[in-house]
């Protein structure tokens, strides 16, 4: 994964509930890449807001995603690729991420669903900080992969075995093969 156009950097994103640390370490153990839990970057203040079901604003979501981009960097600067989970609902947020690395070096799997499903599995979870109450400020705040974002959209909707096979696919086509 070290050709120039290779996507070196990974970021399995998406609102809540999408599956983003099954496909996310799955996908990384295939590839054979470093797999890093975005969550556990979260500042503790973020995630007592969002345990008591506040929504999250820019300025909350900045010191976390400045310390992934900051993961990311660090990959990018040892030469060592990485698959970071990150909801990246906006498209600011994903240029942040990509902040300190090469044009076209993350590359963004958005795995997707309806609401009703993700709402549904966020009733399964037996434990997360997360809470249902919050999916739909995540479907508000979400902005699509843009035309011009280096990215596909993955449909979570099927076992996670077609998921991760669909992704890791989508990314060895960009790494050529």
């Amino acid at each position: 994964m070290t050709s120039p156009a290779a996507p070196m950097h990974i970021v399995a994103m998406g609102v809540s509930a999408t599956g983003k640390t099954s496909v996310g370490e799955r996908m990384a153990e295939k590839l054979g890449i470093e797999f890093v839990e975005g969550d556990t970057f979260h500042p503790e203040n973020n995630i007592e807001k969002m345990s008591e079901g506040i929504p999250l604003d820019d300025d909350d979501r900045r010191p976390w995603l400045e310390a992934l981009a900051d993961v990311i960097a660090a990959s990018e600067a040892a030469n060592s690729p990485v698959l970071v989970t990150c909801s990246a609902l906006k498209r600011a947020y994903r240029d942040i991420l990509g902040e300190g690395v090469g044009e076209r070096r993350v590359f963004f799997v958005h795995l997707d669903a309806d609401f009703d499903v993700l709402l549904a599995r966020m009733g399964q979870r037996t434990k997360h900080f997360m809470p249902a109450s919050l999916l739909q400020s995540q479907f508000d705040t979400l902005e699509p992969l843009e035309a011009d974002e280096f990215g596909i959209v993955i449909d979570v909707e099927p076992p996670l075995d077609e998921v991760v096979r669909a992704a890791v696919a989508a990314v060895r086509v960009q790494l050529g093969g």
